[in-house]
């Protein structure tokens, strides 16, 4: 996935948007990010992406201005990544896809993988973008994110895996 440096040859904002953030691997980059993974490795475990597809989707997300690399370690050099304001201007479309997601590809009995608690009245939010409860517009600061136990053994599951190869 390369940064595209040339000018846009077209006015429409999806198109804009989609050459950003496009394809599945950029988007559970995002997702990872958003859920307060910032190392390297913990993104690579939970995407499942090769070491080069990681590389290259958040060399591409710093240069397109949504993520920016923090020094962590100086020897050897390691770094952290995190959202920037243009990143976390994203979240609502990671809301959207979620509840999309939730809604239409899967079955009702596996419940919701992450329930999300509205700050502000202390209830279920459901899968906004209004609180299902108070009906205020869910803004990420206003949220509690509270995985269902099945969702975290997976994703510990992934993180295991990852460490054992």
């Amino acid at each position: 996935m390369a940064v595209n440096d040339s000018l846009p040859d077209t006015l429409c904002p999806i198109s804009r948007a989609e050459a950003i953030v496009g394809d599945r691997w950029t988007v559970l980059v995002l997702r990872e990010l958003f859920m307060g993974s910032h190392r390297y490795d913990e993104i690579q475990a939970q995407t499942g992406g090769t070491p080069q597809m990681v590389a290259a989707r958040l060399k591409s997300l710093e240069a397109d201005g949504l993520v920016e690399r923090r020094l962590y370690n100086e020897r050897p050099k390691r770094y952290e990544y995190h959202l920037t304001a243009k990143g976390e201007g994203f979240y609502p479309v990671v809301i959207a896809l979620r509840a999309w997601g939730e809604t239409w590809c899967k079955s009702p009995e596996e419940g919701l993988a992450v329930n999300m608690i509205h700050k502000h009245c202390n209830h279920s939010a459901g899968l906004g973008p209004l609180c299902d409860h108070c009906g205020e517009l869910l803004r990420r600061e206003d949220l509690i994110s509270q995985p269902q136990e099945a969702y975290v053994a997976e994703r510990q599951a992934r993180r295991e895996a990852f460490k054992a190869k």
